[in-house]
């Protein structure tokens, strides 16, 4: 069952209103979720390989590639030679926060709730939005750079659908919660096993496979139409 709660908020398998305070964590993808691009196929863009690799991102997205961190490493490869100063070039000219996470956020904090990134994206990225938006933590990939150029890989352990989940489950246990006492919110594939786990998922602007299975969707508006899921 399902049932639009208010024009553009569809409501699956959860009941409002809740209080916000009755939550401890909230968790968010940081990619088409808390901004309004796909950072990886923007500096692909650089190199006039932005169609190439946004194709691997959207098949990735939809759940068409089930291995993650292979497509990370497909489409990291495809940045080979980048000078990394496009970096900045694409959060300067290009990345914009996406409407209503400032609210969401700053009224998240002002509940008690702690706030988590978690992206598959990059770490040069997520630290500038995690400050920028106040946000309590953030965890993400990071892209080697030798003699100022990308060298087209990634440093580390990924973060895929699995590791966002770890994340959240860890943040959980740290504030001595359930995991049922955190929401989570994202677009794509990789954010179904952290949405899974929470007491609250929500799909923004989402992919179909990540709608069908999220509590929530906000298909019009912007982040801080969950508010409205509160009294």
């Amino acid at each position: 069952m399902s049932s639009e709660f208010a024009p553009g908020l569809i409501i699956q398998h959860f009941t409002p209103p809740l209080r916000l305070a009755d939550f401890k964590a909230i968790a968010f993808d940081m990619d088409s979720t808390l901004i309004n691009i796909e950072c990886i196929d923007e500096i692909a863009d650089a190199v006039g390989k932005k169609a190439e690799v946004a194709a691997i991102t959207e098949a990735a997205m939809r759940g068409e590639i089930t291995d993650f961190k292979d497509s990370l490493r497909r489409r990291v490869a495809l940045l080979k030679g980048v000078p990394a100063e496009a970096l900045q070039t694409v959060y300067d000219q290009r990345l914009k926060i996406n409407p209503g996470a400032p609210e969401l956020i700053n009224a998240a904090k002002a509940a008690g709730l702690q706030t988590l990134l978690v992206s598959g994206g990059f770490t040069f990225f997520a630290d500038r939005v995690r400050e920028r938006l106040g946000m309590h933590e953030a965890h993400a990939n990071t892209l080697e750079i030798d003699g100022g150029l990308l060298t087209g890989q990634v440093l580390g352990d990924i973060v895929d659908g699995a590791a966002k989940q770890q994340h959240l489950l860890a943040l959980c246990q740290r504030l001595g919660c359930a995991p049922r006492q955190s929401i989570a919110v994202g677009d794509g594939a990789n954010d179904l096993p952290m949405m899974g786990v929470s007491g609250l998922s929500v799909a923004y602007h989402a992919k179909p496979k990540v709608r069908e299975q999220a509590m929530v969707s906000i298909q019009a508006g912007g982040l801080d139409r969950v508010l409205e899921l509160f009294s």
